[in-house]
């Protein structure tokens, strides 16, 4: 069985092998919370002849600054704003190897093990990229201090983040989304979330606003669950899977990332819906192998604009 990798328990001699438990311990991994906040592209599967699904977008029309005209005068004429984004499918998959003499002599089920663990990885993989797809805004927020900051609306941040979020950056992230770029409301709804990493979220719950905030509420629910409470209409959840957010960034490693968002910010293609496959046995049985596998793809819906009415996401990071 050494593709098990087993390490002798001497560094000469004979290695011996002492009873082993019937308990079978694993590793823990990363909680997968992003994924929910993707939505799967409508119209879009196997068999639609294309690799690319072309998102179509409206955009808003200017209010005039006087709508009234007179009786026998034509009706002024605004013209829609049209574009697209492109979002091109692809694989993703890992696949682990195993053999007969291992399913054979291992006193677990190996198969089954195998497949615990690839899903594992499956939620952990997608997880990862469904975050970058909702970390790539053009609106970025990097704290100068703990009660100011800077919006870059160019897609890259040029500064480097001296401070963790706050209560205070919050409110200015709030005000940005509600009063310049009007975002939205999460699933038509009134109220915005934000996927924050576990550091991110500490510089937020050291605050004795966010008690007073989250006071009449259920106040232990803020500390030992995913959802990590409310302020100003703004759920946060923390995000404990650092591969998606990071929890060292800016001097020092001082910041924690979080994005916050309303409706529509990620949308998912979805081509092969992701699944285990086996693989065909070879050497006549003795070589097995298990795979995850999916064709699928996401993106940041307003993604290339920072304009009112258009952008749905703000990620608190660092140059």
């Amino acid at each position: 069985m050494d593709e098990f990798g087993w390490t002798p328990d001497l560094e000469s001699g004979y290695s011996s092998n002492r009873v082993l438990s019937a308990k079978v311990r694993e590793a823990a991994i990363a909680s997968t919370l992003c994924m929910p906040f993707a939505d799967p592209e409508p119209g879009y599967g196997p068999n639609r002849g294309s690799d690319t699904v072309t998102i179509h977008r409206i955009g808003s029309l200017a209010e005039p600054s006087d709508p009234r005209f007179e009786e026998h005068d034509r009706i002024p004429i605004d013209r829609l704003t049209t574009s697209t984004r492109i979002v091109t499918v692809q694989y993703f998959g890992r696949a682990v190897p195993y053999t007969h003499k291992a399913q054979l002599l291992a006193h677990y089920d190996v198969r089954d093990k195998i497949q615990k663990r690839l899903r594992q990885q499956m939620a952990l993989s997608l997880d990862t990229a469904c975050a970058t797809a909702l970390k790539d805004g053009q609106i970025n927020f990097i704290p100068s201090s703990p009660v100011a900051g800077t919006f870059d609306t160019d897609g890259t941040p040029t500064n480097t983040a001296a401070a963790n979020l706050s209560v205070t950056h919050v409110k200015l992230i709030r005000d940005y989304m509600k009063d310049t770029l009007h975002v939205p409301g999460y699933n038509g709804g009134n109220k915005y979330v934000c996927l924050a990493s576990t550091k991110a979220l500490r510089g937020i719950k050291d605050s004795p606003e966010f008690i007073a905030w989250n006071a009449p509420q259920n106040r232990d629910q803020a500390f030992t669950m995913p959802w990590a409470g409310e302020i100003e209409g703004i759920r946060f959840l923390e995000v404990d899977h650092v591969q998606a957010f990071s929890n060292s960034k800016g001097t020092g490693g001082v910041l924690g990332e979080a994005t916050f968002l309303g409706d529509d910010a990620v949308a998912m293609a979805i081509a092969m819906d992701p699944e285990l496959r086996a693989a065909i046995p070879g050497n006549f049985g003795l070589s097995m192998a298990i795979a995850w596998l999916g064709m699928l793809e996401f993106v940041n819906t307003w993604g290339d604009s920072s304009s009112d009415g258009e952008a749905r996401t703000i990620t608190v990071t660092s140059a």
